[in-house]
């Protein structure tokens, strides 16, 4: 049974970091796209970041050189390291997976999702 588990949100300041983490069971993140989404209260959920199986990284534009996605294929773990962060990036951060090929962007393609955990940026 495939599960992702998210971990690391919490409340920080703006201007602050903070990383979060997905674990993987019954799946391989190195064979699949890993995904980041969010969402906000009263918003639809969007696209944060993604990474493919052969290392290929997008980012949505309201995030790019703030936050970094990561892949550890030892631990099967997708990573959202978050820097600069600011009060509109609040919201439940989740991690999906997907097998298959595409626009890593595209909510519905994903397959699997975790929990979510939540992200407050104070102002």
């Amino acid at each position: 049974q495939v599960q992702l588990v998210e971990s690391g949100g919490g409340l920080v300041q703006a201007g602050g970091s903070l990383r979060v983490s997905c674990a993987a069971s019954g799946l391989t993140f190195s064979s699949l796209t890993g995904g980041w989404f969010r969402q906000a209260p009263g918003k639809e959920r969007e696209f944060v970041a993604g990474i493919t199986s052969i290392g290929r990284i997008v980012y949505s534009d309201s995030v790019k050189g703030r936050f970094s996605i990561y892949r550890d294929n030892n631990k099967n773990t997708v990573a959202l390291q978050m820097k600069n962060l600011k009060p509109e990036d609040t919201a439940i951060y989740y991690c999906a997976a997907k097998a298959r090929s595409g626009d890593a962007s595209q909510l519905r393609a994903y397959d699997y999702w975790g929990q979510g955990t939540q992200v407050t940026v104070s102002s």
